[in-house]
């Protein structure tokens, strides 16, 4: 008789799938869809509380994107080892790890008092969120047989969405309501609730015993990715040419050049190369990393131009999203199916196409405007363009590759998504800037000298100007709509390309 302390799948052999009541399997997806969901949505609350943040601490844009980037850059290093660590140790045992790590650091993000020390708690949350998030597919896909695994992703998937749906709207109201600190707050119930679920429910599996952890290359990665994004974000006010961008883009590039030869090296890398060799893992991360992109680096815009310059409330620019979230809330689960019947390779190229579509319609609106004629088409196309991608895309991903690999796989592919916002978010910061500069001249010729001067004085701050006239204000808001364009442009070419490299690379049957 089985130990009734023992979830009724525990399994450490990381086979296929292991015999799971079906109560079990139940509580893994709930596990799976509040983990991942605390990671993922903590980008959007924060997107919307960036404007009220911003104002607070009177913080330059370059520090309203650090709050994002330094988020980003731990969780994009750390996704690979966070994969591994629980292959290695027991996917059950990190998740939890990682749960408290988010929550703890959550609440230290609430209590910041300055900017430098929020940056720091962001960072410690990304560290958090990398055990998580691969966690999360890993649990499923021991818990689920393969031919279940694709309807399990399209829930979890769709829930997750509900989620994401709850977040930012949730978030905008605190935050217009109350304060940005609420902003993070939320997340200290859904944590508690997700230790004791994974505690009383969740069983335990592990992967591949592969040897030790790969310390050396987390080390690289975070050196070269976090040298790599300094530089794209300081460029703008200091100077491509100035001592600190010179010598954190020599930083970057040689961490991140070292990286890919530890990985080539050692026996147990957190990126193993071969794995690549395989012809849907390899198409599945290109179209990951262009099409995150896009989605990335141009949604941490898309609220600071509802919020600076459409004049939304937070909870209306929440709220904003709410299409695009619904849509994939109501296909995912028939996406997740669709791959089972038709593959992966015509969803993969009609999602990315539709999404890039959705990207363009976000470049029409100017200043002002009804949303149902601006930003709202564009949400729902962007929305049917994802949801059409996402299961299909990560069920590539995770049946791809043997199942003793789930987590491997999953840090990968959610590393590779990581890598690409956090790059994003730091070139489109460049592209905003520079579309933002052009226009702001030209914008102010008709304005009297001093107000002009006072506007120039504040232009790290973009569309967070503290401005009384409104002739400077109106310049502003245009500048910033012609750089905001530039970037939803970019975007639609990225997603292009993204469908394109499914056409080239994903095989045109599923794998059986």
């Amino acid at each position: 008789m089985s130990n009734p302390d023992t979830p009724p799948c525990d399994d450490p052999t990381g086979s296929d799938a292991v015999p799971c009541s079906e109560s079990a399997r139940r509580w893994t997806l709930v596990a799976a869809v509040v983990g991942s969901g605390m990671a993922f949505v903590d980008g959007t609350i924060v997107n919307v509380a960036l404007p009220a943040i911003q104002r607070a601490m009177n913080a330059t844009t370059a520090d309203a994107q650090w709050v994002m980037e330094s988020y980003a850059l731990l969780v994009s290093a750390l996704l690979l080892v966070g994969g591994v660590l629980g292959d290695h140790y027991g996917r059950r045992r990190v998740f939890v790890i990682g749960a408290v790590v988010f929550t703890l650091a959550s609440l230290g993000c609430a209590a910041s008092a300055n900017v430098a020390w929020l940056i720091g708690m962001r960072a410690l949350q990304g560290a958090g969120a990398a055990l998580l998030i691969p966690g999360s597919l890993a649990l499923l896909s021991s818990a689920y047989p393969k031919e279940r695994r694709g309807a399990a992703i399209g829930t979890w998937s769709a829930f997750s969405g509900i989620t994401a749906a709850i977040g930012p709207v949730l978030g905008g109201f605190l935050v217009e309501h109350a304060s940005w600190h609420w902003a993070f707050l939320v997340n200290l119930p859904l944590g508690i609730l997700l230790v004791v679920v994974c505690f009383w429910r969740v069983p335990e599996s592990k992967g591949m015993n592969s040897g030790h952890i790969d310390i050396a290359g987390a080390v690289l990665a975070t050196i070269g990715l976090a040298g790599v994004v300094y530089a794209f974000i300081e460029a703008p006010l200091q100077g491509w040419f100035s001592a600190g961008v010179m010598i954190s883009v020599i930083v970057g590039i040689v961490g991140l050049v070292a990286f890919v030869i530890v990985e080539m090296r050692i026996a147990a890398p957190m990126l193993p190369l071969g794995l690549f060799r395989d012809r849907d893992f390899a198409g599945a991360n290109v179209l990951t990393l262009l099409l995150y992109a896009s989605l990335g680096g141009s949604m941490f815009f898309v609220p600071l131009n509802l919020i600076q310059v459409q004049g939304y409330g937070a909870t209306a620019a929440g709220a904003s999203l709410l299409p695009f979230i619904a849509i994939m809330f109501l296909l995912s689960r028939w996406t997740g199916r669709l791959v089972d019947v038709v593959g992966a390779r015509l969803p993969l190229i009609v999602g990315p196409t539709i999404a890039a579509a959705g990207f363009a319609l976000y470049a029409l609106p100017g200043v002002g405007g009804s949303y149902w004629t601006t930003f709202f088409p564009a949400a729902c196309v962007l929305g049917l363009g994802m949801s059409i991608t996402i299961a299909p895309l990560t069920t590539t991903v995770m049946n791809a590759l043997d199942p003793a690999l789930a987590g491997t796989a999953s840090g990968v592919n959610n590393a590779v998504s990581r890598v690409a916002g956090l790059l994003a978010i730091a070139v489109f910061g460049i592209v905003l800037t520079q579309g933002f500069d052009a226009a702001l001249q030209t914008g102010l010729k008709d304005v009297p000298a001093d107000v002009a001067q006072s506007v120039m004085a504040q232009k790290a701050k973009l569309a967070g100007m503290q401005l009384t006239n409104e002739a400077a204000r109106q310049a502003v808001d245009a500048a910033f709509v012609a750089g905001f364009r530039r970037v939803m442009v970019l975007s639609a070419g990225l997603a292009v390309l993204s469908a394109v490299a499914a056409g080239l690379m994903i095989r045109p049957v599923k794998k059986t």
